[in-house]
């Protein structure tokens, strides 16, 4: 099957500037008190669940993931690019990290009591999202949770660079009404929505919502 172009630019382009993403992106512990917190939510929340396994779909160099670990989740990452993989398996050799897209999941139906997208969607084309959300639906256990966290706005945009790279993804973002109701039309009820304001930007914010899988 042929690789839709967006995947391709996202998978060329992270395998492009998988080194120094990893050096320049903050690691969770040094991220805001905010975001750290809502990953905690999402962890104690999965854990009195049931504590299911979790994916962490766009893991990049897996530090999220470990962070999760740390919380005592069973969690395993999933990306795209061949060089964010082996930079997470190096790293967390314990962890298990796979190569894979979080469009189609090599996962069963109702396998996991959890799912992160952590700044992860937004190179996804907007008219993609509900299939996208709908894999997040299929492959959450009931009773599972999802936290997606990212970029909100309302912009196209089509850098030339990016981490001192040349790149050719895109980055689409959608505020924050938009997000959840994308969600909602694809079986999610969002139980918790957070939206954090830029002062640098104040057409831009970044939001974290939580939601659950409906029947």
């Amino acid at each position: 099957m042929t690789e839709p172009a967006h995947l391709a630019a996202v998978r060329e382009s992270s395998d492009t500037v998988a080194a120094d993403y990893l050096h320049r992106v903050v690691p969770p512990e040094g991220m805001d008190p905010v975001s750290r917190a809502m990953l905690a939510a999402f962890a104690e929340l999965v854990r009195a669940a049931g504590g299911g396994p979790v994916a962490d779909l766009g893991c990049g160099p897996g530090r999220v993931t470990a962070y999760l670990a740390g919380l005592g989740l069973s969690a395993f990452g999933v990306d795209v690019s061949g060089e964010m993989v082996a930079l997470a398996r190096r790293a967390y050799p314990r962890l298990r990290f796979h190569r894979g897209t979080m469009s189609a999941l090599d996962l069963p139906d109702g396998t996991l009591g959890g799912i992160l997208a952590w700044y992860s969607v937004h190179h996804t084309p907007p008219e993609l999202l509900p299939a996208l959300f709908a894999e997040f639906h299929r492959v959450l256990a009931p009773g599972g949770l999802l936290l997606l966290g990212g970029h909100a706005g309302d912009a196209r945009l089509h850098p030339a660079t990016a981490y001192g790279h040349p790149v050719s993804f895109g980055s689409y973002l959608l505020p924050a009404d938009r997000l959840a109701d994308l969600l909602d039309g694809a079986g999610f009820t969002v139980t918790t929505r957070l939206e954090q304001l830029r002062p640098d930007r104040p057409d831009r914010s970044y939001v974290s919502l939580l939601a659950e899988p409906r029947a």
